[in-house]
């Protein structure tokens, strides 16, 4: 049925660290067996071999100009388009992302066509194509990484400092596996009473979030409400062989600058501008942080750099010791997640007297997670879920007709939704974005 039309798979080459793949060997057998004809990058760091892509049905060849769509994870390079090709990835650029810029004004040129993952949704606006539970997974599993780093500095000894990062574990289930080992111990041993009760914030409730709670999970746990988390730390009755979680929803995280109206997520989400932070006031009790909440500057933020400061210069040490920024805006919602880091190198200290950064988990101020790839430290189980949600609208897209009037593009709503570019032109729900180019 679909002989006749080629998909190309191209090579992730951000950075060493980049391993995971739109669609795997087993991906692409299912394509090749509908009909498809399918290409392959080349690469020596993508988590599945070559051979493995060859076995399945693929061609492994470095030249994808002959495909009619191109699928990759990251930002493709400016001089990989093509003229009228059709490329679906995560472009960043719909926030009129700087450093994309001129990607994107090549793609215009070029008169290609760019559908972003980011935009796929159904009616209802949810996210269909994502990474994002994994980003909260393995973004779990760096902040107590980096939790039990910051303890052992402090000479405080505890559980989590055997506690290895996501990548240096063959696997997840090795990883789970390590992390019930150490829920076990803080059951059985406890953890230091001066660090009691370990609180840990997740503010978000969505992909992200959940991914991040379920790893949270494996250990004892119990969940303080947070409009009680306040008069709670007050009544003494924690126990330092459990750790305890919260989940902060819009309502805890801001509250209407006129203090005798109500609360209105409707009105949050429409006129943010009416509404002011009401975080500060958690954040005395919280010994991790794990944000996990999409932002931008209407919105109030949780973490002022303005608190921080006076927070490490009081004569009592915050109880706050890590913040796991999954979000990864830079001074965004975390206002001291000053920059993103990289595998290779996933946290820094945000020194609280001059907003220096230091690499690592020592110095007077927060530590900051602030990875911009997580999935890609769990690359095998992201990509595997991933190519699950994305290989049903393959054909559809391989099988368009990207030469006719966007109007009449034969595609499924969720994924004309996401065309941002069609042959070099913003789609009528883009053309915000002229302004940025």
């Amino acid at each position: 049925m679909f002989s006749h039309m080629r998909i190309g798979v191209r090579r992730e080459d951000k950075n060493e660290w980049e391993r995971r793949v739109p669609l795997t060997p087993d991906h692409v057998r299912s394509l090749v067996q509908q009909g498809l004809q399918v290409s392959v990058q080349p690469s020596t760091i993508r988590i599945f071999k070559d051979d493995e892509y060859v076995t399945a049905g693929a061609d492994m060849q470095e030249d994808l100009s002959t495909c009619d769509a191109v699928f990759a994870v990251k930002e493709i390079p400016a001089d990989f388009f093509r003229d009228e090709g059709t490329y679906m990835f995560f472009s960043h650029t719909f926030k009129g992302q700087p450093y994309n810029m001129p990607m994107l004004r090549t793609l215009i040129e070029r008169r290609a066509t760019l559908i972003d993952y980011e935009k796929v949704a159904d009616d209802q606006n949810r996210r269909l194509i994502f990474f994002g539970s994994y980003a909260g997974t393995a973004g779990m599993f760096e902040t107590l990484y980096t939790l039990g780093k910051r303890l052992e500095w402090e000479g405080l000894p505890n559980a989590f400092a055997s506690l290895k990062r996501p990548l240096d574990y063959s696997g997840l289930d090795e990883a789970k596996a390590a992390l019930k080992v150490i829920g076990e111990r803080i059951a059985s041993e406890g953890l230091p009473e001066s660090l009691t009760p370990l609180v840990v914030g997740f503010s978000g409730y969505g992909n992200v979030s959940r991914g991040a709670q379920e790893i949270l999970s494996l250990l004892p746990c119990e969940t303080i409400p947070a409009h009680g988390l306040v008069d709670w730390m007050k009544s003494g009755k924690a126990s330092n062989r459990k750790v305890y979680k919260v989940v902060f929803y819009e309502q805890d995280m801001a509250r209407p600058r006129n203090g005798n109206a109500a609360f209105d997520l409707q009105q949050y989400y429409r006129e943010p501008e009416k509404y002011e932070s009401g975080f500060e006031r958690f954040l005395p009790c919280l010994t991790v942080l794990v944000n996990c909440i999409y932002w931008d500057t209407r919105y109030p933020r949780l973490v002022t750099k303005d608190w921080v400061r006076q927070a490490w210069s009081s004569r009592d040490k915050p109880r706050l010791r890590v913040i796991g920024d999954i979000s990864c805006d830079i001074e965004g919602s975390v206002e001291c997640t000053v920059h993103s880091t990289e595998p290779g190198d996933p946290i820094y200290t945000y020194l609280a007297s001059d907003g220096r950064t230091v690499s690592g988990w020592e110095g007077s101020g927060p530590v900051v997670m602030a990875v911009d790839t997580l999935p890609s430290e769990l690359p095998r189980e992201a990509s595997n879920s991933f190519g699950d949600m994305l290989i049903s609208f393959v054909p559809r897209i391989a099988g368009a007709d990207f030469a006719k009037p966007f109007e009449d593009l034969d595609l499924p709503n969720a994924i004309k939704r996401a065309v941002i570019v069609h042959r070099g032109e913003f789609t009528p729900d883009y053309l915000y974005m002229s302004k940025f180019i």
